[in-house]
């Protein structure tokens, strides 16, 4: 698990609102969602091990999700094209945004400095925001281990 980062937003501040286009081309807003809770998840890139068993969590936790009222969304920087492949490769039943130009990463502080094999990059780091009915964040996760992920959000909505 990496080391949480330092995060501008925290529990009770209002979500940055955002529209991005869907997996499936569809354009979303925060704004769509008001009055639902939302989870909104951030992972550095699709297909790769810890983003899949993070996706996959999120994906067989779905209709638990959904009892619950809760739209589930995850965000990266990749292509609209790469979002379409992962969702059908692990059929995610919720929509992946895509943030290539990374407006929404920057918004919610969780694009920056990364490290791996003793190698700095600018990246994404896996964080996610429960956004309440009242579009103020509710809870943070600042490190998330991908395999008990799911859990964890569901327990708290």
């Amino acid at each position: 698990m990496a080391k949480p980062i330092e995060l501008a937003l925290k529990a009770g501040d209002k979500a940055p609102g955002f529209t991005a286009l869907t997996h499936n081309g569809t354009k979303l807003s925060l704004a769509d969602l008001k009055g639902k809770p939302v989870v909104l998840y951030f992972y550095p890139r699709d297909d790769t091990p810890g983003c899949t068993k993070e996706a996959c969590g999120f994906r067989d936790a779905f209709s638990a999700f959904k009892e619950k009222g809760a739209t589930i969304l995850g965000v990266s920087t990749d292509t609209l094209k790469s979002h379409g492949k992962f969702a059908v490769k692990y059929h995610l039943p919720f929509e992946l945004l895509v943030d290539e130009d990374k407006s929404i990463v920057q918004a919610y502080g969780v694009w920056g400095e990364k490290r791996f094999m003793g190698r700095k990059y600018q990246g994404t780091h896996r964080v996610t925001f429960l956004i309440g009915p009242d579009g103020k964040i509710k809870q943070v996760w600042p490190a998330v281990k991908p395999d008990q992920h799911a859990a964890e959000v569901l327990s708290a909505i």
